[in-house]
């Protein structure tokens, strides 16, 4: 992953007054990936090219543009995720664009709530593809925030999205932003609420070199090897960050026995569940940072590429001590946005939404943006009222599927590896793998 902004990572922070500050604003410390950092490489290293620019979408809201035939509004959902939003009066913050890029709010369009209708579907979409020209286009969001919607997620659940990155979310009332690696965004299905995130780079890419390296390029290899070996791994664990990580910030593969001793290498066998291991314990170990603590009525639902890997999630049963579900579509990203579209479609903002937006825009171009500011946000406010997300998908037909139960004996193993874990994570934090 793209990892070449740091300058303007630090950049941003010092503008808004240091990393727990923007994290106050934005829900997150900066980040390289994020949106906002990536447009101020871009005017700095590219001035002329973003000069000429009309317009800067998301990849969700250009999908949007497609179907709208025309510019399509950043959703709240997807838009906390560039270090640009102020996740609390859902607007863009005035310091963060100024820090990253002039001209950028109006390049950038004003953002609405995640179930908002932008329109109906352009002429040449009825005339080419035969939709209804009655057909709305609600607002697109990104996989993380869809993904919440296909699993229909309860308060006390986590999500365990096993990707290309790991991420792990859950819903947050009253969220407790900070500089750790926590993002808090604004909830794709309420517009009072939240949604905090952590996110590991180092997720299936990191499963897959392990597996070209170990299990001769197989996934049932793989399998069989995490299944030969016992929870704990005889005391041998390690920590695979082939690329430098948000959480913990540390690069490199750092193998150590049962005695806390650097290693150079383990067996195949041993590789493969360090790496499993190592993995589920991080994602325990941080969870605690969104504002919850694992408890005995915590349920993990898995989803996303490895959510398949029935091994793999004995693994998160045992280490988080809690039941692991899937749904029967492993794509809930998928299906989340079908639940998303019915949400949009009968919520009583969707009929307002469009003529709100029209003005607010109107409003904003005439006073430059600001005297008119507490207006804007209660127009959005106005804007963000719906019908309530559970109620309109009470009558889907897909379940939760329990694929994997705690052991209690192994849960006692990684009990021990936990604190194991944190205390070796602090170390190589203060050394030069930092």
């Amino acid at each position: 992953m793209d990892s070449s902004t740091t300058a303007y990572c630090r950049r941003l922070e010092q503008a808004l007054g240091g990393a727990e500050k923007l994290a106050d604003v934005t829900g997150c410390c900066a980040q390289e990936r994020l949106t906002g950092n990536q447009i101020a490489k871009i005017f700095h290293t590219m001035p002329e090219e973003y000069a000429r620019t009309e317009r800067i979408s998301l990849v969700s809201s250009f999908a949007a543009s497609l179907f709208l035939g025309d510019y399509a509004a950043i959703d709240y959902s997807d838009g906390s995720g560039m270090n640009l939003l102020d996740i609390w009066t859902r607007s863009w913050s005035p310091d963060c664009l100024q820090a990253c890029a002039p001209g950028l709010e109006e390049r950038i369009g004003l953002p609405v709530a995640s179930y908002s209708a932008l329109g109906a579907v352009s002429s040449y979409m009825v005339d080419r593809y035969g939709f209804s020209a009655d057909c709305k286009v609600i607002a697109f969001t990104g996989d993380n925030p869809a993904s919440l919607a296909g699993l229909r997620l309860d308060r006390g659940e986590l999500v365990l999205s096993l990707g290309t990155s790991d991420t792990v979310f859950t819903w947050l009332d009253h969220p407790r932003p900070n500089a750790d690696g926590v993002n808090v965004w604004v909830n794709p299905l309420d517009v009072d609420a939240f949604l905090g995130l952590l996110v590991w780079k180092n997720g299936s890419l990191a499963r897959e070199k392990v597996r070209n390296a170990c299990s001769g390029g197989s996934w049932d290899t793989f399998i069989s090897q995490l299944q030969s070996t016992p929870p704990g791994n005889g005391g041998n664990m390690g920590f695979y960050f082939y690329e430098r990580e948000i959480t913990p910030s540390i690069v490199g593969v750092h193998r150590f026995d049962s005695q806390d001793e650097p290693v150079s290498s383990f067996s195949a066998e041993t590789e493969v569940r360090a790496l499993v291991e190592g993995q589920m314990l991080a994602r325990a170990a941080h969870t605690t940072n969104l504002g919850g603590v694992l408890g005995a009525q915590t349920k993990v639902l898995a989803t996303g590429g490895a959510s398949v890997n029935p091994a793999l999630l004995q693994v998160v049963a045992d280490v988080f001590n809690a039941p692991v579900y899937t749904i029967d579509e492993p794509n809930s990203a998928c299906l989340g946005s079908t639940y998303r579209a019915k949400h949009g479609e009968c919520s009583a903002a969707s009929l307002l939404s469009v003529g709100l937006h029209v003005l607010r825009s109107k409003i904003l171009e005439q006073t430059h943006y600001e005297p008119t500011r507490n207006l804007v946000v209660f127009i959005g406010w106005l804007g963000g009222a719906s019908t309530a997300f559970r109620a309109v998908v009470s009558s889907a037909v897909t379940e939760k599927c329990l694929a994997a139960r705690p052991s209690a004996d192994a849960h006692k193993v990684y009990s021990r590896m936990l604190e194991r874990y944190t205390r070796v994570e602090r170390l190589l934090l203060t050394s030069g793998s930092k």
